[in-house]
């Protein structure tokens, strides 16, 4: 199978392809490099600097290699930068997405698996299922809810397959700690906190601890980026095989509050914590269904919590010596 990934110099893509050549795959990327990163590029992998945006870019890709499936991570995806920005999220996320799919269209490529987001749920609280109502409150997931539709209404007019993939809270690294997530201005929590212990910031805070939960602080899903990465690749063999299209959140089906993703890193070395008040959004609960996943793909995540945050210790650590 000779998959093109697009956004594969990325956080996640380089990982999915890492995912992809241990199992055998042919991969090219396409990456403008704008967020992505050399260092993350496999070197079995065939690498086009392009831009998603510019339809000559990816025709060049598409007029000299065979794909069989197209991967999609090529995104901006920091939620107060598109509040700021709206039209800059507008047009990477969806004008990129109608030139990706429209090239697809052009050269009968019909399989697609792509990287969505919770924040098409905007507001939701407790345990997300796929067929919830999807009101985002921000241009992040609303450029994602958008890309998603366009997605099905070209589906629906051209015989075309996809997967889309609904990602909750991701954190981690490859076990050989090769590649990582590389960004200086982190927002995850996990990342963050490990940050914490390894002398780049002082302390963690934790956002309100009077939730309605078993410790008071807000209860998330957390996903170990190479079990995100492997469900992309039993993604591609479903649509190779035949698969309809689908629509899956990809989590842990289970929650950690932020005191026990706190505790978990201070097993590794003392984390000062300080507590700060809520942020405004924030549900006391927000936990991926997986059942879909499981069913369709037979997809179930290997790592847990002590899993996630020592690997991305182990990673921050390797970059910040």
């Amino acid at each position: 199978m000779r998959v093109l990934v697009v956004g594969g110099a990325g956080y996640i893509g380089s990982h999915t392809v890492y995912e992809l050549i241990k199992d055998g795959q042919e991969v090219i990327i396409l990456d403008n490099l704008s967020s992505g990163y050399m260092e993350l590029v496999h070197p079995k992998a065939k690498f086009y600097q392009g831009d998603i945006r510019v339809k000559s870019d990816v025709e060049a890709v598409f007029k000299q290699e065979k794909i069989d499936v197209v991967m999609h991570f090529a995104a901006k995806i920091v939620v107060p930068e598109s509040v700021k920005e709206p039209l800059e999220y507008y047009y990477n996320n969806v004008e990129g997405v109608r030139v990706l799919l429209e090239t697809m269209k052009d050269f009968n490529v019909k399989k697609l698996v792509f990287s969505s987001t919770a924040a098409v749920y905007g507001e939701a609280s407790g345990v997300c299922q796929e067929d919830m109502v999807t009101k985002p409150i921000n241009p992040y997931g609303e450029t994602k809810l958008a890309c998603e539709k366009m997605i099905q209404w070209v589906a629906n007019a051209h015989d075309f397959n996809y997967v889309i993939f609904r990602y909750f809270n991701v954190a981690g690294a490859d076990a050989s700690l090769k590649i990582g997530l590389m960004k200086d201005q982190l927002t995850h929590l996990i990342p963050v906190a490990i940050q914490g212990i390894i002398g780049l910031r002082d302390h963690l805070t934790i956002y309100g601890n009077d939730y309605p939960t078993k410790d008071g602080t807000c209860i998330r899903d957390y996903i170990h980026v190479s079990d995100l990465a492997y469900a992309h690749v039993l993604g591609a063999h479903y649509l190779k095989n035949g698969g309809k299209s689908e629509t899956m959140n990809l989590g842990s089906n289970s929650g950690y509050t932020v005191l026990e993703v706190a505790e978990a890193v201070n097993k590794i070395a003392p984390l000062k914590v300080v507590i700060g008040g809520r942020r405004d959004g924030d549900p006391a609960e927000l936990i991926a269904s997986n059942d879909r996943a499981k069913k369709i793909l037979k997809w179930i995540p290997k790592y847990n919590l002590e899993d996630i945050v020592r690997s991305d210790y182990n990673y921050r650590k390797k970059i910040s010596t």
